[in-house]
């Protein structure tokens, strides 16, 4: 009676887990997950400014009040700096690895001056860029990935119809650029 209540149980035990793996791992074999909607919005290391209604890869912005936009990266070769600055309210980044898991946040009031600086390399990329940190790199903040591949989310905020401008544009100008090195 107690081999039947245990094989009972560990049916059950392993019914539930393997569920449990299944519903966890279906948007990486469907193509559904942000990492992948994000990279099919189009060329790696570029902004992609999202609308109100679904574009071709599925993704929009539903709130009113907040602009969005995106990119894709790619840092095995080189790392890549995200830069942003302009008037509006407030503004958010955060990062992304293929997962979809955050490796990093912030916003214009944890920034230096307001303006989005950031430097997304691997660890060894940024070791050696602190050896010997270029002078446009001095006033940036340096964000290590241990994953190669992510995305980026860039939200600004237009709270009334007279910011809405503002928020584009300053999406618009935004920078999602692999870095090769000092600029002369």
């Amino acid at each position: 009676m107690l081999r039947i209540l245990f094989a009972i149980l560990a049916g059950l035990f392993g019914a539930a887990l393997l569920h449990l793996v299944i519903i966890l791992s279906l948007p990486h074999f469907t193509g559904k997950d942000a990492a992948t909607r994000v990279a099919s919005e189009g060329d790696l290391d570029k902004f992609y400014l999202l609308g109100s209604t679904d574009d071709a890869a599925g993704l929009s912005n539903d709130d009113p009040f907040v602009r969005t936009a995106v990119c894709s990266f790619d840092i095995v070769e080189n790392p890549i700096r995200l830069t942003a600055k302009g008037n509006v309210p407030f503004w958010s980044v955060a990062l992304y690895d293929e997962a979809s898991n955050e490796v990093f946040s912030m916003n214009d009031r944890t920034s230096v001056g307001g303006a989005l600086d950031i430097l997304v390399g691997t660890p060894i990329q940024l070791t050696e860029l602190r050896k010997a940190l270029p002078p446009d790199l001095q006033k940036t903040i340096l964000v290590e990935s241990t994953r190669s591949e992510g995305y980026v989310v860039l939200r600004t905020l237009a709270p009334q119809a007279s910011f809405d401008a503002a928020a584009r544009n300053f999406l618009a100008e935004a920078g999602c650029d692999e870095y090769a090195g000092p600029s002369d």
